[in-house]
């Protein structure tokens, strides 16, 4: 039914979907403007100085979408949620606003040297800002996994008259998912912006092969993308374990997991039914979830029926995390052979960079996936075990929400496909365009 509530929860889930977008490229791109900057600085080759400039005007795009969206998004705790502020706002409060300090004071402000900087001040001081601006992009996704982080494994608080009061800062900002959580984030960003650079540079490539910033962006973003895939892994292990331990009935939903047993099957494909509480056509692997998630064939998995009927929904977790992990996957098997053909000093075949391409925004699928699964797994719980998501909501008409769900919806459709004709238009205008460095070095 679409009442009031599950039309906030839709509205807020879009415009969350259409932020994340832009501070999942930004967060590691950063990092990767940080290399080329200093790559420059060591070799003085100007193909380093053209690849900055290509990928600082990207990085200015998406961080202005990602601040306009953010704000955006804000409003809503006012306008959807009042009861979150009302209840939780004394942890929710401060830590949106060390948020704001960083994405504002440090990454705007240095962003402007980074732009126009170049040959009006110094070079240290030009790669002084790239660096401030890569550790402000990553405070701020700190800050804001530590709130995250805390709703899902809140600690360090205590309930007065229905309002949370913070009683340790510390265990609320260290709370027990945040390593994880926040790892787990970073490296979908790194996975994410390097798969942007390849598809990007993987489409000047085809447009032209001796393209020399293309060629040497591609080869970074490939050798990254192959060391940070093996780390993913590790951590998204971890992640899991965690999960187990503070959240089991989110666990319990991603694998379709009914009855509590031992030697769970992982299972390939099945269609969860939430009326018979079983699966359809389960197709599975016999003691592997078990194995993946307790290191034990025979460990036991707490199912569904013991958490009925505060469980989350069934099939947005379980097809959300065969999603993510099946572009996962693929990123493995692209990163790893491109990665294998460079090292082995060969050229990247046009079917390659055609798969390239395709795969540019993959980074997007997988982190859209594992934040719906996340996100979806918590309910109905706002703040696990504090504070419930039918609690929080605005009594605002459903009919209210409906409209600006509406005007939400067109708005990000239309900007998101300017966002991505934009990148695509300064990749071609790239291939055309004469060096900014060689023209900055002749004269």
């Amino acid at each position: 039914m679409l009442d009031t509530l599950m039309l906030s929860r839709i509205q807020f889930a879009a415009n969350i979907s259409f932020h994340i977008l832009f501070p999942t490229i930004t967060i590691a791109l950063a990092w990767l403007l940080v290399f080329f900057n200093w790559r420059y600085s060591r070799t003085r080759e100007a193909v380093w100085l053209d690849i900055y400039y290509f990928w600082v005007k990207v990085f200015a795009l998406t961080f202005a979408l990602g601040v306009v969206s953010g704000i955006t998004m804000s409003f809503q705790f006012g306008t959807n949620w009042p009861g979150f502020m009302e209840r939780v706002g004394n942890v929710a409060g401060p830590l949106l606003g060390y948020e704001v300090m960083t994405a504002f004071f440090m990454e705007a402000t240095f962003l402007g040297v980074m732009l126009f900087g170049r040959g009006r001040v110094p070079d240290w001081f030009h790669m002084l800002a790239t660096v401030l601006v890569a550790v402000g992009t990553s405070m701020s996704a700190f800050w804001i996994l530590v709130l995250n982080s805390w709703m899902h494994t809140p600690s360090g608080h205590e309930v007065i008259d229905g309002v949370v009061h913070v009683v340790s800062w510390k265990e609320v900002i260290f709370n027990p998912s945040l390593p994880y959580r926040f790892s787990h984030t970073v490296l979908a960003s790194a996975l994410t912006a390097c798969f942007l650079v390849v598809g990007i540079s993987a489409y000047q490539l085809l447009k032209k092969p001796d393209h020399p910033a293309a060629t040497r962006s591609i080869k970074v973003a490939l050798l990254a993308a192959a060391g940070f895939i093996p780390l993913q892994i590790v951590v998204g292990d971890l992640h899991g374990l965690n999960t187990l331990e503070h959240q089991p009935a989110k666990i319990a939903a991603m694998e379709g997991v009914w009855e509590t047993e031992k030697g769970a099957p992982l299972l390939l494909f099945a269609l969860p039914n939430e009326q018979t509480r079983s699966n359809d056509f389960a197709l599975g692997i016999p003691h592997l979830a078990s194995f993946i998630l307790t290191h034990d064939l025979e460990g036991e998995i707490v199912g569904l029926n013991a958490f009925a009927p505060d469980h989350p929904p069934v099939k947005p977790l379980f097809f959300g995390f065969r999603v993510m992990v099946g572009m996962g996957v693929l990123m493995l098997l692209v990163s790893w052979f491109g990665a294998w053909r460079l090292l082995r000093k060969r050229t990247l075949p046009p079917a390659f960079l055609y798969v390239a391409l395709a795969m540019t925004f993959s980074g997007w699928v997988a982190t859209l996936a594992g934040w719906y699964v996340t996100e979806i797994g918590r309910q109905p719980w706002l703040v696990s075990g504090v504070l419930r998501t039918a609690e929080a909501v605005t009594p605002v008409a459903g009919s209210s929400v409906l409209i600006s769900l509406v005007m939400y919806l067109a708005i990000y459709a239309g900007l998101l496909v300017a966002y991505i004709h934009t990148l695509f238009y300064l990749a071609r205008k790239d291939l055309d365009a004469h060096p900014v460095a060689l023209t900055e070095q002749e004269a």
